[in-house]
């Protein structure tokens, strides 16, 4: 590595993988010594190396090794501070976002399955400490499934199971996440004593102490003999059971239990509000506000089902004269549900900023709230206070949420299923949407077939985009309400309270 003109190191005369090696020494070495001008060389090598004509093996590798540098920076500067609350994290914005363009990127299939690993324990690392933890325990079950011996990604998940656990209102919920998270722990430390090369062995002492101090807090042999996940039932009949095994198998019950388990026990959306406090004579608005998200992610998680699974035309569609426009676009009741899932599925996340607007007195004029505007002030560029003082893990999870959705950044480098979500909506309400059957016509552009104007995209793309919104609003229905709980234990409940009893809504009343 040599100086050109005295301003720094540069790559003349190093091979790809000499280039390569020495990048990843400079991180690896700024990591021990905790030196912020060695992460400097290191990204400023990478940069070079990238105008070189890379395979896409070798360009995911460098997002690796580049977000292993600002994992390093992120470390020097925030950790143990207070600034590691801030809703803002541009070191880890940079690390999620490199991390995403590693694991989603033409190259990652070519890598080594321990770098494969590597590249997604660190994601779901990165989108937990944004507050993601269901997304982020995606990420690492992706790895484990890779290589069911990555310790480093059994025992991520595992202590953050611990922190979601923390995050919960139901006593028994968290008692089933420390009974998982503790086997995971001690699976993880029996794995680095056979398989000690897949990550750093030392850390088998943090992680035995870890599994200890969950069974001195917890009983888990009790929880062991108490916990029946098929104890629950799926349905009464064979298509209500095969919708709820669809439900759990894709992590879609508003159940936090749904993230630990595909077991009957997870197949009820009992996900509600935690007890919170109102003014006397002050109605249960944020109740009823929550009922309807409920609901609307309930029916939309059903049409996206029916209509996966339409085969037949409907009656409703016979006499519906068309015209054929030899692209042959997909027609009928069937497709429309899964644009009706989808629209539904989106709409979710406006009525969440609507209710967070009110919950937390924001003060937004009605008419302006959204998902993407709730957060800052009216100048669309400075947190709120009410926002940038918090140290609510959940809401936090939701803020960078959003930022999937609506910031281009974050869409441009953002998972496969949900980088057109945003340009999927705006034409799917406002202009011109074609899905096709099976694939997207390959039709010339002078060709009488060829549409200009339409977006199209396949039945399968877009199944697999309906379904990704549907989950990411799902994650935002629960993250609502454990920051919603999270509030509460910090709010001042001084003075006189009275208790106020709500009757269920029983499902032979729902019409």
């Amino acid at each position: 590595m040599e100086c050109e003109n005295g301003d720094g190191p540069n790559l003349d005369g190093l091979s790809d993988l000499q280039a390569f090696e020495i990048i990843g020494l400079l991180v690896d070495q700024a990591a021990d010594e905790g030196n912020l001008t060695l992460v400097d060389h290191a990204l400023a090598l990478a940069d070079q190396l990238q105008e070189r004509d890379l395979t896409p093996e070798q360009l995911a590798l460098l997002d690796y090794f580049r977000a292993n540098a600002w994992a390093c920076r992120y470390q020097q500067q925030h950790a143990n501070s207070p600034t590691a609350w801030d809703f803002d994290q541009p070191e880890v914005g940079q690390q999620l976002l490199l991390l995403r363009q590693a694991a989603h990127g033409p190259g990652f299939a070519a890598m080594a399955p321990m770098r494969q690993c590597q590249v997604l324990t660190n994601l779901g690392n990165q989108l937990d400490t944004l507050g993601r933890f269901i997304e982020a325990r995606a990420c690492w079950d992706a790895a484990i499934e890779i290589d069911s011996n990555f310790w480093m990604a059994i025992a991520n998940r595992a202590r953050a199971l611990m922190f979601y656990a923390e995050a919960l209102y139901d006593s028994g919920h968290r008692c089933v996440f420390a009974y998982h998270a503790h086997r995971a722990l001690i699976e993880a430390v029996a794995l680095i004593a056979s398989h000690p090369h897949l990550g750093d062995p030392h850390l088998s002492e943090k992680f035995s102490t870890f599994a200890e101090t969950i069974a001195r807090h917890f009983d888990l042999d009790a929880i062991a003999k108490s916990y029946r996940p098929d104890g629950g039932c799926l349905g009464r009949s064979e298509d209500e059971r095969g919708y709820r095994r669809w439900c759990l198998s894709n992590t879609l019950f508003l159940n936090p239990l749904n993230d630990v388990d595909k077991a009957p026990i997870a197949a009820r959306d009992i996900l509600n509000l935690p007890s919170f406090t109102t003014s006397l004579g002050e109605p249960p608005v944020v109740i009823g506000m929550f009922n309807e998200l409920k609901q609307a992610f309930a029916s939309a998680r059903w049409l996206l089902w029916e209509g996966t699974r339409a085969e037949d035309a409907h009656f409703s569609d016979r006499g519906v004269m068309l015209f054929n426009t030899l692209d042959y676009p997909s027609y009928g009741l069937g497709v429309e549900k899964l644009k009706m899932a989808f629209r539904l599925s989106y709409s979710i996340f406006d009525k969440i900023a609507y209710f967070l607007n009110y919950y937390l007195q924001l003060g937004q004029q009605e008419h302006k709230v959204n998902f993407r505007s709730i957060w800052r002030e009216q100048n669309g560029k400075v947190l709120r206070e009410r926002i940038a003082g918090s140290k609510n893990w959940p809401l936090r999870g939701l803020y960078w949420l959003s930022k999937d959705l609506f910031e281009e950044g974050m869409k441009n480098s953002t998972d496969p299923d949900a980088r057109e979500i945003a340009d999927l909506r705006n034409h799917l309400e406002h202009r011109y949407f074609k899905i096709h059957e099976y694939s997207l016509p390959a039709h010339p552009r002078d060709s009488p077939s060829y549409d200009p104007v339409a977006y199209t995209i396949s039945r399968t793309d877009f199944e697999r985009r309906a379904l990704r919104l549907l989950q990411l609003a799902r994650s935002a229905l629960i993250y609502l309400s454990l920051a919603m709980h999270h509030e509460e234990r910090g709010r001042n409940r001084d003075g006189l309270f009275m208790p106020m009893h709500l009757d269920i809504w029983r499902d032979n009343w729902k019409r």
